[in-house]
């Protein structure tokens, strides 16, 4: 460092106007300070070393603006220095690679807690990974389209929404063995269980309703109409289940034992809702938007209590009750954290990389672990009178769960 130091005032002069003294110069020749300093540090600011222009008489006040410009130039370095060797601020980063390969694309991930277990969609089957040895253990198969995974641990149950056949999948928990499938309406995409009604609700893309199932029987129990797109939903655990309308900009709440709907609030200033996650305690919703932003919504009366920026890409949320963090995945490859100050108050943490493709995800609460799904991309096919706008084709066997955590 000190050859550095040397090597700088070598190479440099500092000039200095004297205010007040008709702009008296003096110049702080870099040569000699060189010379002084590599044979005797006292000698640094001797007055012999320095050429003083116009006004001799100021020497003394020369040789101060010199002693501190010499100390900016340290200070400086020292600075920079320590800013090179500093750690970066401790947050979320990459825990784990969990390698699925295979083909196709994917949607919702689904963390069973008190089984350790992921239920992670990948086009015609779940895969099933074993949250502790971070490895595949098992699948569900002929789910085709699949979207999303419902757990229904009261009833040793799981559900799938196969998007493609218009049916939900019912599967033991337990063994993994398939029990048999209920026919919904179009396109079931997101699908969520309320342990109030002990009923699954599976939300239909294209036929704009929610068929809704019982969860011990397999039965179904009727079909609520929502007047748009649905997306990801959230139960309170009360009795009450939130949906977002995509192309409505609005969420619906519903009443899960009298299956109907109760209100409907816009969700201004977010457009194009995806993800929703729901803190019970402070009765808030969080909700990733379109255009980004996370929409933080008071349950019982629909009241936007905040809007805070997130990622491009959003297509879930998650909050942790613990913590009291929310997290928005986004396709760009982050992954933006939100801390809950208060009811009403919130702060953005931080937006870690994730990695492209990323968009969707679920939290650990044992282990306050996220878990993401996302592949390699190749080049997007080419476009067609369906498909305008094509997605990037995925690159087979790249299919990849990240575990991102503190």
């Amino acid at each position: 460092m000190m050859s550095h130091l040397l090597n700088r005032c070598k190479a440099h002069s500092y000039d200095f106007l004297a205010p007040g003294r008709g702009n008296a110069q003096v110049a702080c020749m870099g040569a000699d300070l060189y010379d002084d300093l590599s044979n005797d540090n006292s000698a640094l600011l001797s007055p012999e070393r320095l050429v003083v222009m116009h006004h001799p008489k100021m020497k003394s006040l020369y040789v101060g603006l010199c002693a501190l410009v010499l100390a900016t130039v340290v200070g400086a370095d020292i600075q920079a220095q320590q800013a090179t060797n500093a750690k970066p601020a401790a947050g979320y980063h990459l825990l784990k690679r969990i390698e699925v390969g295979g083909e196709g694309g994917w949607d919702y991930l689904t963390v069973d807690g008190a089984a350790r277990r992921l239920y992670v969609s990948h086009a015609t089957r779940v895969v099933v990974i074993d949250l502790d040895k971070g490895a595949v253990v098992g699948e569900i198969p002929n789910t085709n389209g699949v979207h999303g995974i419902a757990i229904a641990p009261e009833v040793g149950r799981g559900f799938t929404s196969n998007g493609r056949d218009n049916t939900v999948t019912i599967f033991d928990l337990k063994s993994l063995k398939v029990l048999g499938q209920v026919k919904t309406g179009t396109n079931p995409d997101a699908i969520i269980y309320d342990p109030a009604s002990r009923r699954v609700f599976a939300f239909n893309g294209r036929s704009a309703d929610a068929t809704v199932i019982d969860a011990a029987t397999g039965t179904v129990a009727g079909t609520i109409a929502l007047g748009g797109k649905p997306e990801f939903a959230a139960a309170d655990g009360r009795g009450m289940v939130y949906v977002n309308i995509e192309d409505k900009s609005e969420v619906v709440a519903i009443d899960s034992r009298k299956l109907a709907a109760t209100a409907r609030w816009p969700l201004a200033p977010g457009e194009e809702p995806s993800g929703m996650a729901m803190d019970r305690d402070t009765r808030r919703l969080f909700i990733g938007c379109a255009n980004k932003k996370m929409i933080v919504m008071n349950a019982d009366n629909g009241r936007v209590v905040a809007d805070l920026p997130i990622g491009n890409g959003v297509d879930a949320t998650a909050f942790d009750p613990d913590t009291k963090m929310a997290f928005s995945s986004n396709g760009e490859g982050t992954l933006t954290v939100v801390h809950e100050d208060a009811a009403d108050k919130f702060t953005v943490v931080e937006n870690a990389p994730t990695q492209r493709g990323a968009r969707t995800m679920t939290l650990d609460p044992k282990t306050h672990t996220v878990y993401v799904a996302t592949a390699q991309f190749g080049p997007p096919p080419a476009a067609t009178p369906d498909r305008p706008h094509p997605r990037p084709s995925i690159i087979p066997g790249s299919f990849v769960v990240l575990a991102f955590g503190k």
